[in-house]
């Protein structure tokens, strides 16, 4: 990124600068959809600005993908917490977020399908693994704070919900996540307010 005359680098600045304005550019092209050149042009930087700081045009994508990844975790377990303690308000909130989220209009899918589905290479493999690692986590809490008899299990199939939601809705209904909220909350265990028991 060119730096002003008087100023100082500050080389984790330029680095978040970097792939912060690469990360609409690849999500919207797609991780072969653009050249290090016209990469280099549009971010502003030169290539060895760019290689300096990530070695090579696959340790941007991957820089990238790490910084959505913790971005978007972030953005549903804000959600989550905001919800308050009752799970089901809790899961709610995940589809309602990803519902919003389909409905703009520069939605082109979730970011990691789109990388493992383009970039066949262990490094993004292991990205989009650690991804879903931290999805799942947060859904198999949902989970067990319901009572789930079997909340491991239970937050596998909710990943698949929010998983397949994010495809279909990038490909063929953009009102995926409505129905897999009905289908996600018929999944969690219920409480009797006759009985009080699950």
């Amino acid at each position: 990124m060119p730096v002003r005359k008087g100023s100082t680098i500050d080389p984790e600045r330029t680095r978040t600068g970097i792939i912060e304005a690469a990360t609409p550019l690849l999500y919207e092209r797609g991780l072969d959809g653009i050249g290090v050149a016209e990469l280099c042009a549009r971010l502003g930087a030169s290539k060895e600005t760019v290689y300096r700081y990530f070695g090579s045009k696959e340790g941007l994508i991957q820089a990238v993908l790490e910084a959505r990844s913790k971005r978007v975790t972030s953005w549903i377990a804000g959600a989550v917490a905001a919800a308050g303690d009752d799970p089901r308000d809790q899961l709610t909130a995940v589809f309602d977020e990803l519902q919003r989220w389909y409905d703009d209009p520069g939605f082109r899918g979730c970011a990691m399908q789109n990388a493992a589905a383009q970039h066949h290479v262990e490094a993004v493999r292991e990205i989009t693994s650690r991804h879903l690692d931290r999805r799942l986590d947060l859904l198999t809490a949902i989970a067990r704070r319901a009572g789930a008899a079997d909340p491991d299990t239970l937050g596998r199939q909710l990943l698949l919900l929010v998983e397949g939601a994010t495809l279909v809705a990038a490909h063929h209904d953009r009102n995926a996540g409505k129905h897999a909220k009905q289908a996600a909350l018929a999944l969690l265990p219920t409480v009797s307010t006759s009985t009080g028991t699950v």
